[in-house]
This record gives structure tokens, C-alpha cells and sequence, in this order.
């Protein structure tokens, strides 16, 4: 699987088909084995000799694990009507995740936790992400929808206080092209990382990165807080789940100190406030 493809536009059904076949590295013997069709019908899907039932498109797609956002474009594409809702976090059907969600990140606190969309934008955060990112921003207010490549890269307040800035840059943007949901950067995540990446100063920060090399699981952040560091790693959880759109692309980043000393003074911050 490629971790730098790209999706691309809206096409037909035959270049999406072939688009993700390519993407997951599997022939048309491979593909049609897995989805319990043949060869020769995948190629004629392909070229559009053949056009698939609705139930063809969906044990392809199941067969080549396309994220469901996908799915319901290579539907679309193939003249049905979507399958999988994207209801918002607070729809009644998704009670559960939210209840979850909602869980984890008060049960985090008051260490940061926050919940980020597909595009890295900030969904939800619990008191410990708001009082550190609240405290690196101050007195400036937080964007109305902060976006963490744009607050940890661009720069501002936020990047101005990551004491490894040079580390982080090259690693978020890596963490960006391995977390893609279905390894795949969707294009408007995929133009948001180009256009930080002609960043001068981000350029610089990657020059010397070796893109393709084995990720690391953790990333390392040290936070220039009031003239002391803050050493914090984090760690992404996905939220995937088979019925929802939504639900699949969120993840939850926590922080946790990367040393006695950072627990000890984040505690401390803690209390105060």
C-alpha cells in the first residue's frame, strides 16, 4: 500500500476501480480472487465494458479496503446512491462514539487530549489540551477552528513554543501521510501538507528525513512553558468504525510526560488552575 497516494478527483466507476487496485498494490487476479468474481469481469469493470451491481461495487471495495467515504464515491460513480451516512458527532446514531469519546477524554485529564478530524482539525479537546494550548496561545484566543498542522507548523504562538520545533515539523508531516485514513491523503489534506511543506522553514526541517523510513510510534514534543520544558510524547487512537463516516476518520491524540519532571510540574499547573 502506498502511504503517499494521493485520492483522486471524481472519475468513473472503471478509473476509481483501478485507481484503489493500484493504490493496495493487487492484480486483477489478486482483486477478483478476494471479491469472488473473475478476472475478466474486473477488467471490464475497468474499462467499462461492464458495468457492477451495486452489490459488485461493495465486495470490491470491502476487498480493497476503501475507506467508507470512498466507498460511497465509487457508488456514486457507478450510478447508486450511497450507503454510508456521516452524521455529526452529536447525531443520536452515534450516542455511543460520542459517550466514548466523551469518556476518554475526561478520563485523560488532566493531561491534553484532543479529538482531530481527517484533516487535522480540532474536534473536541478536554480541559488539559485547552489549558496547555490555551496557555501557549495567551493572550491571543484560539483560531475558531484550530487546525494542529497549521498551529504546530505555521508560524505563531504555538510553534514558537516547541522547543524540537525542527524534530516535530518533519515527524507530524510524516504522521499525516501514515495516519491518512486507508493510508490515503484525501486531496484537501493533501494540498494543506504541500502547501506547509514549500514552507522554507519546513523545508529546511525535512531536508535530511529519509521519507518512507520505518514511522516512529510516538512523536516527541518539549513545550517552552513560562521559561521551563515541557517533555510530552503522543499517541493516536483510531475511532474507526464500519457504519459511519464520521466515526472512521476521528482519532484522539493524548499526551503523556515523557519524564518525572514534566508530570510533576504539569500536575502542579494543573492544580493551580
Amino acid at each position: 500500500m502506498s502511504v503517499d497516494a494521493i485520492q483522486p478527483q471524481a472519475g468513473t466507476f472503471g478509473d476509481l476501480l483501478r485507481y484503489w487496485r493500484r493504490v493496495r498494490g493487487t492484480s486483477q487476479l489478486g482483486l477478483a480472487s478476494s471479491a469472488m468474481t473473475t478476472p475478466r469481469h474486473v477488467s471490464f469493470l475497468e474499462t467499462g465494458r461492464s458495468q457492477p451491481t451495486r452489490e459488485m461495487v461493495l465486495r470490491l471495495a470491502i476487498a480493497l479496503d476503501v475507506p467508507l467515504r470512498d466507498r460511497n464515491g465509487l457508488l456514486l460513480a457507478a450510478g447508486f446512491a450511497p450507503r454510508y451516512p456521516q452524521r455529526p458527532l452529536e447525531a443520536p446514531e452515534l450516542g455511543r462514539v460520542e459517550a466514548a469519546i466523551t469518556t476518554m477524554l475526561a478520563h485523560h485529564d488532566p493531561l491534553p487530549a484532543v479529538v482531530l478530524d481527517r484533516g487535522w482539525d480540532l474536534v473536541r479537546a478536554n480541559d488539559g489540551a485547552q489549558r496547555l494550548f490555551g496557555g501557549l496561545m495567551a493572550p491571543d484566543p484560539m483560531p475558531a477552528v484550530p487546525n494542529v498542522l497549521r498551529l504546530m507548523l505555521e508560524p505563531g504562538a504555538v510553534r514558537d513554543h516547541v522547543a524540537n520545533w525542527s524534530d516535530v515539523a518533519p515527524a507530524l508531516l510524516e504522521r499525516a501521510r501514515r495516519e491518512a485514513v486507508g493510508g490515503v491523503l484525501d486531496l484537501a489534506t493533501a494540498d494543506l501538507v504541500e502547501e506547509l511543506r514549500r514552507r522554507p522553514e519546513v523545508a529546511s526541517a525535512v531536508t535530511d528525513v529519509r521519507w518512507g523510513s520505518a514511522p516512529v510510534p510516538v512523536i516527541d514534543i518539549h513545550f517552552d512553558w513560562q521559561g521551563a520544558e515541557l517533555r510530552f510524547f503522543s499517541v493516536v487512537s483510531t475511532i474507526g468504525t464500519p457504519i459511519d463516516v464520521t466515526a472512521q476518520e476521528l482519532r484522539v491524540e493524548a499526551f503523556f510526560p515523557a519524564d518525572e519532571g514534566t508530570g510533576a510540574r504539569w500536575a502542579t499547573i494543573a492544580a493551580a488552575r
